[in-house]
């Protein structure tokens, strides 16, 4: 029987409409459209088109196993759901996602991903020579200059950020510090340096890395006895971009170790760009050696956004996201919401899953009460770093331990936990929650609250134990 894709995805439309609410219907699964359908030995592969990947996420988090049964239904048990994500599409045209046909977990199908994908791998077997081609820059295709939005609360720092992207080395920001708080832009302004340097020059050695994660890489080279192979490859880097330098604080080895890379690349005239969370000053633990370097060039923060920024922010990611609020919504929001980007992004994902799971439409009324603990100025909400901090605290571990990859038992309950308040109590997104964890997927978020919900329905002690942190998280945010 010849099958289109269009007849197979109306098929699975006509069960999935008996399954979900209309207004869920309307938002999560009308826009999807059918684009590809293929068999390749027993596989039956269907590929459906998304707006975004913000679909993808809600997608996966709300509706897997009910996307799982309908596809076994339609396809059978060897059926296959791909994403095309339209707006993060990758260098090659495919942006692919597989959706497997088992509840338990999510796994991506096997194949190296482009400068978009959520996924990485390693940057390169240290000890080889440092071509640009051979190096994953590890950089996020959907954050650049173009969607960046500027205001008075950002101009100086987006300014220089496009300026050494347009002659890195060149210029007399280098090494270049960004510095907010959370949620200011800080890793978009940064990702987008590297993406527009790649996009204008292509023969660089472009690297975006954590401080976590040149921690543990480090570290693992010392274990193996590569610390020189580990040096080597870092000093072939054309343009070294280091997230969250805060985390550097009190790990000495690794401080002298970076200290020696920053001098040998900034001698010859390698771009160095940096974030952290608090100007270099204030950051704790961290030698004066190594403090006056990140001086040496230019330091420029970011301040919460003004209500005509914020306003720009909220059309720009609810146009991107492919879904539309009415004006009055935005302004509404922009008036009261005003810390950061991700509280402002925060209450439209909140309004939107309220009115999916109510099947109600977005309002003003609605809004006002939804978003109402949100607008209280009394509120003061926690970030995920205290909520690490207090459930480290609670089992008696040390905080790096949450972010650190150690499977030992009482410190992958400790991180789960802290996943789940943390997905409970800020609005981040599920990426953001799982970066705040060593640079750890948006999956392993899902799969830490599916567990500790399971936990909650089936051990008493477990209900009791969460139940009493909860009493500290809540005490903490007042």
């Amino acid at each position: 029987m010849n099958e289109s894709a269009e007849a197979l995805w109306q098929s699975c439309l006509d069960i999935i409409r008996d399954n979900v609410s209309v207004q869920s219907f309307r938002t999560w699964f009308e826009p999807l459209e059918a684009v590809n359908f293929q068999t390749e030995g027993e596989l039956r592969k269907l590929t459906v088109k998304l707006p975004s990947r913000f679909y993808y996420e809600w997608l996966e988090e709300h509706y897997f196993a009910l996307l799982r049964k309908t596809l076994t239904k339609v396809l059978g048990p060897n059926g296959r759901l791909y994403y095309d994500i339209v707006i993060e599409r990758l260098d090659d045209g495919d942006a692919s996602m597989l959706l497997p046909p088992r509840p338990q977990s999510y796994a991506p199908p096997s194949r190296q991903p482009g400068p978009g994908a959520a996924e990485s791998r390693p940057v390169l077997a240290f000890g080889e020579p440092v071509e640009s081609r051979a190096v994953d820059c590890r950089l996020n295709a959907t954050y650049t200059f173009e969607n960046f939005i500027e205001g008075d609360c950002n101009r100086l720092a987006r300014s220089a950020a496009l300026a050494i992207a347009e002659s890195p080395g060149s210029t007399a920001f280098n090494p270049f510090l960004i510095y907010g708080g959370v949620g200011l832009g800080k890793t978009h302004l940064v990702h987008a340096i590297g993406n527009r340097i790649r996009a204008r020059i292509g023969d660089r050695a472009i690297l975006y890395t954590s401080s976590d994660r040149f921690t543990n890489e480090f570290l693992s080279a010392l274990q193996h006895n590569r610390a020189r192979e580990f040096s080597q490859f870092y000093r072939g880097i054309d343009v070294l971009i280091i997230d969250d330098v805060q985390f550097f604080g009190r790990k000495e080895k690794t401080q002298e170790e970076f200290f020696h890379i920053f001098n040998d690349l900034h001698q010859i005239g390698k771009q160095i760009v940096l974030s952290a969370d608090r100007p270099p000053r204030d950051i704790e633990g961290i030698e004066d050696r190594l403090l006056s370097r990140f001086q040496w060039g230019l330091t420029a923060d970011l301040q919460p956004p003004g209500l005509e920024t914020r306003m720009a922010i909220l059309n720009r990611k609810a146009s991107d996201d492919g879904i539309e609020f009415p004006p009055e919504v935005i302004e509404f929001i922009a008036h009261n919401v005003k810390s950061n980007i991700r509280e402002l992004e925060g209450a439209l994902i909140r309004l939107l899953a309220h009115a999916t799971l109510h099947d109600e439409e977005i309002n003003l009324a609605m809004a006002k009460e939804i978003l109402k603990d949100l607008i209280m100025e009394s509120r003061v909400s926690l970030t995920i770093d205290q909520i690490q901090a207090i459930v480290c605290e609670y089992f008696d571990l040390d905080q790096d331990l949450v972010r650190a990859k150690t499977r030992k038992r009482e410190v992958v309950q400790a991180r789960q936990l802290a996943m789940y308040f943390s997905k409970q109590l800020t609005h981040h997104s599920l990426k953001t929650i799982g970066l705040q964890f060593g640079g750890r997927d948006h999956s392993t978020v899902i799969h830490a609250n599916r567990t500790v919900n399971d936990h909650l329905e089936t051990d008493p002690k477990y209900r009791e134990m969460v139940q009493s942190l909860r009493q500290q998280l809540d005490l903490r945010s007042r």
